[in-house]
């Protein structure tokens, strides 16, 4: 897996915005987990010649997003069993420590937008939970931003999305909606006390009980074969991820 501080250098104007508009239909599922991804369909769709869908679905591929298929073309990726678990793992003993660290080093800037963030969560309505899932993702990437360390911040955000499609891809969460929001309150207060101990504690939790809830969708979703257009792949991986 590549971070987005290290993917290929974008090549122009053209396809940076393909770039965008792909990443954020892939993390959306819009383009769901599986969907086919043909160069001369995108480029008709996008108003563009293939070589920025080329160079877009490049990049997209070296984050992790998009499966290149040889003389088959593209494909997003299908989220593994073994993948929602290393997110997890990733993300205990990332954000603790962004939490810890933002208590320590967050500018009155941060902790604004941080407030803002966390207001009034929406999202119990399927059609607000699209918006819910994208600010909970911006609140944990400013969060990560305020921990004063860069390169925290951008894995930590790239396992972000990598969570924000999981949430999208079908399961039912929506009842996790005000658990977020009385946790977010709950940790503005410990980075606005200062108190790096609490600030840890709170994101730990917050990650496990995040967890809990995600293993047990998806634990009742294998249980109901398509109940929800999650493709799920519960068979070990037998190569390594890019």
């Amino acid at each position: 897996m590549h971070t987005t501080t290290d993917r290929p250098a974008d090549r122009g104007p053209a396809s940076e915005r393909v770039y965008r508009i792909l990443k954020e239909q892939i993390l959306t599922c819009q383009l769901a987990p599986g969907a086919s991804l043909n160069e001369g369909r995108l480029a008709e769709t996008l108003e563009v010649s293939k070589t920025p869908i080329r160079e877009a679905l490049a990049i997209l591929a070296y984050e992790g997003f998009v499966d290149v298929l040889p003389r088959q073309g593209y494909r997003v990726r299908e989220i593994a069993l073994a993948d929602v678990q290393e997110i997890f793992h990733m993300l205990l003993l990332l954000e603790p420590a962004a939490a810890s660290a933002a208590a320590e080093h967050a500018t009155p800037d941060q902790l604004r937008l941080l407030r803002d963030l966390a207001g009034d969560p929406g999202g119990e309505q399927p059609e607000e939970f699209v918006a819910f899932v994208t600010r909970n993702r911006d609140f944990h990437v400013a969060l990560a931003e305020a921990s004063g360390n860069a390169r925290l911040a951008a894995t930590l955000r790239h396992t972000l999305e990598e969570l924000q499609r999981l949430y999208l891809a079908g399961l039912d969460l929506r009842t996790a909606v005000k658990d977020h929001h009385g946790q977010h309150a709950d940790l503005i207060a410990a980075l606005l006390k200062g108190n790096h101990h609490q600030a840890y504690d709170i994101a730990r939790k917050q990650v496990e009980s995040s967890r809990v809830r995600v293993m047990e969708a998806l634990f009742a979703a294998m249980a109901s074969p398509g109940s929800t257009g999650l493709k799920l792949n519960i068979e070990p991986r037998t190569g390594r991820r890019r």
